[in-house]
């Protein structure tokens, strides 16, 4: 039901905590010796301008299921790469063997390239001491063979030919995110 996954939306935006300035990284590009441009170099663009190109926030929400577990979310212009997705760091475990491991990750990448995987930690084989970072990995176009994956805003104009709302914004759901 259309409604029910929009209200639920709606109620995980109400436990997201309003961002703090020590979880937020804004900055701009600036050009390098290989010949990138700066972000001050594109027309249009006053040279004394300290618009942000770059955005890194670290969310949580406060409900019982994600407690504690920080939500990254990053996003820029003229980045090295072009992607969309959502990681989500899991806490550290209390008493942990390897204290200098890595969090174990899970992570929703939306563009391009749509896959689910998680970063674990793991043992190696053998006799090694310690531990080591692997991925237990959904790449949509490696596992299922069904020729071209739609784009986003295909599925969003098929879901509409269907009459299904529950990808759409609802006008509280846009307000609650306003309020992050």
């Amino acid at each position: 039901d259309a409604e029910h996954i929009r209200d639920e939306k709606v109620k995980v935006l109400r436990c997201i905590e309003p961002l703090k300035l020590e979880n937020l990284v804004i900055g701009q590009y600036s050009g390098n010796k290989e010949g990138k441009p700066a972000y001050t170099d594109d027309d249009g663009v006053p040279n004394d301008s300290n618009c942000p190109t770059y955005a890194m926030g670290v969310f949580f929400i406060r409900n019982d299921r994600w407690d504690g577990v920080p939500f990254i979310l990053k996003c820029g212009k003229a980045l090295n790469e072009r992607k969309a997705e959502v990681r989500m760091q899991f806490k550290d475990v209390p008493g942990q063997l390897f204290p200098n491991s890595a969090r174990n990750e899970f992570v929703i990448r939306i563009q391009p390239d749509e896959a689910t995987y998680m970063k674990v930690q793991i043992k190696p084989p053998g006799m090694a001491i310690g531990t080591q970072q692997t991925e237990l990995d959904l790449h949509y176009a490696h596992r299922f063979d069904t020729g071209r994956l739609p784009e986003a805003y295909e599925r969003l104009i098929f879901d509409v030919m269907k009459g299904d709302q529950s990808q759409f914004v609802r006008s509280d759901e846009l307000d609650e995110a306003w309020k992050i």
